[in-house]
Parts: C-alpha cells; structure tokens; sequence
C-alpha cells in the first residue's frame, strides 16, 4: 500500500500534535499524514474508570500504551502511542533561561543554541497559548515576559502556602510551577479539580495531545496511521532528498506500507528520532547521529519543619525558584532549578504501627497527629550538566523486534567540565538546602542523588555548521533538503528544569519553515 501527501510526520507525540495543529493553520488544504507505530486510546470517557482502579489496584492507568517488543536500553519512558509520553505527562510547562541558549559564549562550556533568545521567547509564548498554560509571573527581572500567560495560575493549597512561607525565610522567592493544566474552562476543556492523578487526568483539564489530534481530525486536517511502524527512510538516488519512508502495518500482519511525501518530519522523541535515522543511514554525514544525547542531573531530599500541613492535598504542584538559573562569570559555574513540594512519605494514615499491632478507632487519629506533629518538604534541585559527544544512542544488535530491528541504547555521558565541577555542585546544592532548613528547625535527611539523567533530549543536535551538528535551527537536515526532525531530539542541551514547553516551542518554531519549503 502507497499513500501519498504533502507532509508525513512519523510519530504521534506532543511535538507531532503541534506541528500538524500549526501547518493546518499555516496552510490549509495541506495534505497531512501522521503515523504512530502505537495504537490511538481516544477514550477519555472510560479515564475515570481507569483511574479509579490505578488508585485500588495499582493497575497501569494506559492499557495499551506501549508496544511489547519496541523497547530500549536506557530510555525512561516506554509509551508508544497516539499522544506518546504527554498522554500522563505532570503537566509542568517551565521555562528555560537565556543562559540555556549562551553557555559557550558566557561560560565557555557546552555550546551555544542557534536560536536567539527573543525568537525563542516568542515562541514559548504561542506553546503556553496553545497548550492552554496557567501560571503568574516569577519574582525576577530576567524572567520578564513579552505576553502573560494564558490563565490565571493553579492556586496554591494551603500546605503549599504554609512552605512558601517556610522557605522564603532563607531570603530564596518561590513561585507555584507553571502547569498546563486548566483554571478555567479554556479550548474546549474542562477546569481543573486538583484531584492530584494527573497522570490520568479523568477531566480533559490538563493538555494532553489526543484531544489535539481528534479536533484535528474531525476537521479533517490530516490523515491519522496509527499502529504503523516506520522502519526506514528511502533516499533519492542522488542522496539529496528523502522519496519514501517504508514499514509494516502492524494492525494487518505486518502488510508492507509506503509513504511518499513532498516534506518528511520525524517527530518521535529523542530516543525514536535518532533510532529511525541511524536504521536508514541518513542524515550522519557529521556522524553526530546519536551523539550528544543529554538530560539533566538531579539531587533530591526531605526536609522536616516546625509546620503544620496535612498530607495530600494536590502533592502533584510544587513551588519552583529560579533564582539559581543565573551563575556570575566570575565563580564557578552551577546552575540549578530549585523545587519545593509537600511530603507525605511516612505521614499517611495507617492501620498497624511500626511495630505491627493493629490500630482501630481513635488509635488510628492519635498514631496519625502523633507523625504528622512536625512537617516535612520534598525538595530537589535538577541541575546543568553538558554531554560529551561519547553520550550516545547506539544500536544493540543483540535486542531486536519482531521485525528483525535491532533496538537503541542509551548510554549518557557528561563532558569533562561537568564531571570536574559535580563534587562542587552537589556541595553547593545540599548547602542551599541547609539554608532552607534553618528556619522552623528544619533537618535535611534522606538526600538521594538521580542515577541517570532526567527530561532527555538530543542525538540530532541543532547547529549552524554541517560538521558539527545534524540539523540547523528549524530541524532541516543538513544532508537532505526535505527531511525535518523536530522536538526534544534537536536540543543541543536539555537546561535545569523541564523540557517539554522548550521541545514544542521549538517544534512550533519550525512550523513557518516546514511550510516555505514546500512553496
């Protein structure tokens, strides 16, 4: 089977979702085709149902979201389906800094975004608009915003309230963290309830890219395959362009099925992306395919107060600062988000105490009062650190899928740089977790350090010079004239905060040029 169209966007995610969403508005009547190796799960009515047997049972809230044998070493996150990871994503939509962009011309590390950060800023405000973010402006002047958020922010709980007055005593301002997740009724979607599963969210209140991708196709603006694996992409006999991308249809029995297409666009992460280009062999004349995969590292630990809070009040939203976005040029360079939430961790409710006798009636309120006497915070730092080009996505010809591809593996790598300075950074994090617990006589315990790198990115880094990098700003390849990659996987350095806003403000970025490419 053949299909033919103007675009085809392999993979159906968050970056995919808004892509297709923006080239229909761009240019309408554009023939558009996604297709996602995972099945489509639009049913959100049965999301209630879903949740309330996570919560008794533990069950896995997204039957079906994943493929079986389409798995890799070393990657987080196994879901494979129309949505992909922001189908339970938290919802949390923070913002890089302009040090993210200039790290190689401030600091002398990593290396410098092709992106001015003005362009990016603008961008970042269409992804809040489109993803329907809440938030309020943060308390420093380098945060400053050229449009306000589209909501009013999540309100603070009252335990939330208490912290922030807590941890504001150690001179650190705090703001409650962005989220995409609605305050009010906004794009056909309901307001948030704060029922604190946002994993599966049963309202349709937190963005999730399904809903995108039903608008979309009940306007009939593209063309939706899912359960369609795209093995590889075919070049043109001159090697300048890309003519097909082939693979199986995995809902027929993995009948034979063919895409050909003005404009390609691969939009399946940071771990699929690369894994697609490397099985075909295209785009790597740098032989940077793969190379700099990164993330951010993270330090974590429980601070108990003088507080009274009450455990589980939306534990899911957190305070954040940025004070620590910024890093002098003349000390040594450390750069960290800082993240406030309440912890319920050994103060729920319980029916046997520690020793295992049986508590009924009023000696389970006097055990719970007796644990919950004091407070406790959850705090984390995730913080900066540069791959070297040895952090790589490989092929293991010894994990193979039905088909006979071999899978990825991840294996992250940080650069000289960020290996010398992470004993001082880790004595800087734990030492502005000190200053936290200073006040309320606090004590700093459990402090737990990340064995592997959180919101991964990379493995087609962006960049102006063909040797070097894999893509140019908007995600065209250097080696071939019509093929885009987009998303997480053209970030040449993932910052000290979540990614996800960032992945699609740039996506929304290449948007424009995807569309001018085909006139």
């Amino acid at each position: 089977m053949v299909h033919e169209s103007d675009v085809c966007i392999i993979g159906g995610g968050i970056s995919a979702a808004m892509l297709a969403q923006k080239l229909s508005e761009l240019k309408p009547g554009l023939a558009i085709t996604v297709v996602e190796a995972g099945s489509r799960i639009f049913d959100s009515e049965n999301r209630h149902t879903y949740r309330a047997r996570s919560l008794a049972f533990g069950e896995n809230a997204w039957p079906g979201d994943f493929i079986e044998d389409q798995a890799g070493a070393g990657i987080i996150s196994r879901t494979m389906a129309v949505g992909g990871s922001a189908l339970h994503w938290g919802g949390v939509t923070n913002r890089f800094s302009e040090e993210d962009l200039t790290l190689k011309s401030r600091y002398g590390l990593g290396v410098d975004w092709p992106i001015a950060w003005t362009d990016l800023e603008r961008h970042y405000c269409e992804a809040e608009r489109r993803l329907g973010v809440s938030g309020e402006p943060g308390p420093f002047p380098e945060d400053a915003r050229s449009e306000p958020y589209p909501m009013a922010p999540m309100p603070l709980s009252y335990n939330l309230k208490v912290l922030k007055e807590w941890a504001e005593k150690s001179g650190i301002l705090f703001n409650g963290t962005p989220q995409a997740k609605n305050t009010r009724p906004y794009d056909g979607r309901a307001t948030c309830l704060r029922c604190n599963t946002c994993e599966i969210c049963p309202t349709g209140a937190r963005y999730s890219p399904d809903y995108t991708f039903k608008a979309l196709l009940a306007a009939k603006t593209l063309t939706l395959h899912d359960r369609t694996l795209v093995r590889r992409l075919v070049r043109s006999a001159d090697g300048k362009r890309i003519e097909a991308a082939t693979g199986i249809d995995r809902a027929h029995n993995g009948e034979a099925v063919e895409y050909r297409a003005r404009t390609f666009v691969v939009a399946s992460g940071y771990a699929w992306t690369p894994h697609l280009l490397l099985l075909s062999g295209v785009a790597n004349s740098s032989g940077l395919v793969g190379r700099y995969m990164n993330g951010h590292a993270f330090i974590g630990a429980q601070i108990e107060l003088d507080a009274k809070i009450y455990p589980g009040m939306n534990e899911q939203h957190s305070l954040i600062s940025r004070k620590y976005f910024r890093c002098r040029q003349d000390v040594p360079f450390v750069r960290h988000d800082l993240r406030v939430w309440e912890s319920s961790a050994g103060r729920e409710a319980r029916l046997k105490d520690a020793a295992g006798t049986l508590l009924l009636g009023d000696a389970v309120l006097q055990d719970w009062r007796a644990r919950t006497a004091r407070g406790a915070a959850r705090v984390r730092a995730y913080y900066d650190v540069h791959p070297s080009i040895d952090s790589a996505l490989t092929l293991d010809a010894s994990r193979k899928n039905a088909w006979g591809d071999p899978m990825p593996s991840i294996r992250h790598v940080w650069d000289e740089a960020s290996i010398a300075r992470r004993a001082a950074t880790r004595e800087h994090i734990l030492g502005v977790f000190g200053q936290l617990a200073r006040a309320n006589d606090g004590r700093v315990f459990n402090v737990s350090e990340g064995n592997y790198l959180d919101h991964p990115a990379g493995g087609c880094r962006m960049g102006t010079d063909p040797k070097t990098s894999v893509c140019d700003s908007y995600g065209r390849t250097h080696d071939h004239e019509n093929l885009f990659v987009v998303g997480s996987t053209s970030l040449p350095t993932a910052g000290c905060t979540n990614g996800t806003l960032t992945f699609v403000a740039v996506t929304l970025r290449s948007a424009t040029r995807i569309v001018s490419s085909l006139i």
